[in-house]
């Protein structure tokens, strides 16, 4: 039986990189290892992985709709920048998510910001939030599975997602800003 490759992009088997994260995101030793088994997550399906992943302060579970409707996009490919724990101990991954509405292709740039916790002598990363990285001079992905044309999403106020760019131009996600 052939092996499933993992959606994060890893070359690996799902059974050995994202999957055992997904049932026990402590498993997750460095931010990256968090942002990969979250992308995977929304290839899969899995709403309630990317709600309990999110830091504690967000309230995802209020958010549980927009969540699962961002989950329930149809994910294209993931390249990832770059990855990095700063002196103060919050991670960053800066990534490339591409995606499919409709006929259109999309690009999702992200430079996301990740805690550390401990709750009951367990210590786990969460997402927190991110902003959008400028980038004015971007070259064309290197994907291997999933290749998706690169493109900036495009804000249309009608049908605007939490994940999306704010309307206003900070550079930070609408549900950050104006949301």
């Amino acid at each position: 039986m052939p092996k499933t490759l993992c959606p994060c992009g890893s070359q690996q088997a799902l059974s050995h990189c994202c999957q055992p994260i997904h049932q026990n995101p402590a498993l997750a030793s460095h931010p990256e290892q968090l942002m990969r088994s979250r992308y995977s997550a929304h290839v899969l399906g899995l709403v309630d992985y990317v709600v309990a992943t999110y830091h504690p302060s967000c309230h995802a579970e209020d958010h549980r709709d927009a969540i699962a409707d961002s989950v329930n996009s149809h994910w294209l490919g993931l390249k990832v920048i770059n990855s990095e724990i700063a002196t103060s101990g919050e991670g960053f991954v800066e990534f490339e998510a591409y995606y499919q509405d409709g006929d259109e292709q999309y690009c999702l740039a992200e430079r996301s910001r990740f805690l550390q916790e401990s709750t009951d002598g367990v210590t786990q990363w969460y997402y927190i939030d991110g902003e959008y990285p400028d980038h004015e001079h971007q070259a064309a992905p290197e994907l291997t599975v999933n290749s998706a044309p690169q493109q900036q999403p495009t804000a249309n106020p009608d049908k605007i997602g939490r994940n999306d760019p704010c309307l206003c131009g900070s550079g930070k996600k609408y549900k950050k800003c104006c949301g």
